[in-house]
């Protein structure tokens, strides 16, 4: 017999009622360390008086207009992100998913308005996830997403992580955009480097293809600066965020240039609740923290100290850790054996971890963690690796 909430999820057993900071407390009491951060949506933990004051501010006032009117807070928040990044304009949805559906039909939508309408293809990478739509399973190309929801959608094109030759063979004239995560998340935490990224840079210039970033999880501060690809200082043309835009509260934001954002006029495309006034009061409180001197470089002195003690766990536990991944605040680990029963483990010992694909452990912990949190976590690791069987 079906479950009245629908079983698309393969959930834990443990129900949460409350949080503080990067803590959780379960219904029966009991204290779990959050390093999963609702994958990495929870940014300043649970319970953070700024988000809370923003949200019940708001809630007071005006919850809900429609797009149908002026909303004042949608409009600083997307200031403040163009004043931030490269973009010159920000569309706002609900979801990852729905801010690369918004970079898809863009990028189509810009060849439309150039005099090219029969450039629609999209370049993605094997191993890319870019959410649950259908296009944008299509995009992501992973057997288990697309099994049974066939036909596949048209217009991607798929090859090999990393390969800017490959990428460079597949552009024809029916190309729009690549699409690329500069940090892959949901297949291991895998980085281009920053030549690969300047190179996709160089060739869509070249072509005149857009470069599309899927910042959902790695952008809004996760590797220590706004957004992931500044380390490498090649800008796209069309960005999807989300995740911990809203800190915890659902919102997604496509973000673009002019010239790519061109073809985008009244009536192409639209949402209901996108951006409605309580989603962007909680996101401006978001920024708030954010762009607040000092935030981003303890992002990256924490990220710093982490990824030391998981490099010394990986010495101390060569035959259970293969290899120690990521940047910032973004990081994770391969086992040898089943990460899924090692992350079982911690759970029972009290800390929360996510699970990715390559036998990888993700350890995406609130952006404001502590040192305490940190060297507990440590702690906890270790000693779950001291008695795991791999």
């Amino acid at each position: 017999m079906v479950t009245p909430v629908m079983p698309t999820y393969g959930r834990t057993e443990v129900a949460f009622e409350r949080g503080e900071g990067a803590w959780l407390i379960d219904t029966s009491g009991q204290r779990y360390l959050d390093f999963g951060a609702g994958i990495a949506v929870n940014c300043l933990g649970h319970s953070h008086p700024g988000l809370v004051k923003a949200l019940q501010d708001q809630a007071g006032k005006l919850w809900h207009t429609s797009n149908l009117y002026q909303i004042p807070g949608q409009t600083r928040l997307a200031e403040r992100l163009v004043a931030n990044s490269f973009a010159d304009t920000v569309f706002f949805g609900n979801s990852g998913a729905e801010a690369v559906e918004c970079g898809i039909k863009m990028a189509r939508k810009y060849h439309a308005m150039t005099g090219n309408p029969g450039r629609y293809r999209i370049i993605t990478f094997e191993g890319a996830f870019h959410g649950r739509t259908l296009a944008t399973i299509a995009a992501g190309a992973q057997e288990k997403h697309l099994a049974g929801f066939g036909p596949v959608v048209d217009g991607f094109d798929q090859v090999p992580f990393g390969d800017v030759d490959a990428v460079k063979a597949a552009i024809t004239d029916q190309t729009a955009a690549i699409l690329v995560e500069p940090i892959q998340g949901e297949s291991g935490i895998r980085e281009l480097p920053a030549e690969t990224l300047h190179q996709l840079r160089a060739l869509a210039d070249e072509t005149g293809v857009l470069l599309f970033y899927d910042e959902v999880q790695c952008g809004m501060g996760r590797t220590g600066k706004l957004f992931a690809h500044e380390w490498a200082g090649a800008a796209p043309d069309i960005m999807a965020v989300a995740k911990a835009l809203g800190g915890g509260f659902p919102i997604g934001a496509c973000m673009a240039t002019e010239k790519a954002a061109q073809g985008m006029t009244g009536g192409t495309h639209g949402s209901t609740f996108g951006g409605n006034p309580l989603a962007v009061a909680v996101a401006n409180a978001v920024l708030d923290e954010m762009l607040a001197d000092g935030f981003l470089s303890d992002v990256v002195d924490n990220g710093e100290k982490l990824r030391a003690g998981l490099e010394r766990l990986e010495i101390s536990h060569h035959n259970k850790i293969l290899e120690v991944r990521g940047t910032g605040l973004m990081l994770g680990f391969k086992v040898r054996g089943d990460n899924l029963a090692l992350i079982g483990k911690l759970v029972d010992a009290g800390l929360l971890t996510v699970v990715a694909g390559d036998g990888v452990v993700r350890l995406l912990p609130p952006l404001n963690i502590g040192d305490a949190e940190i060297d507990r976590a440590l702690d906890v690791l270790d000693q779950v690796l001291g008695e795991f069987e791999s």
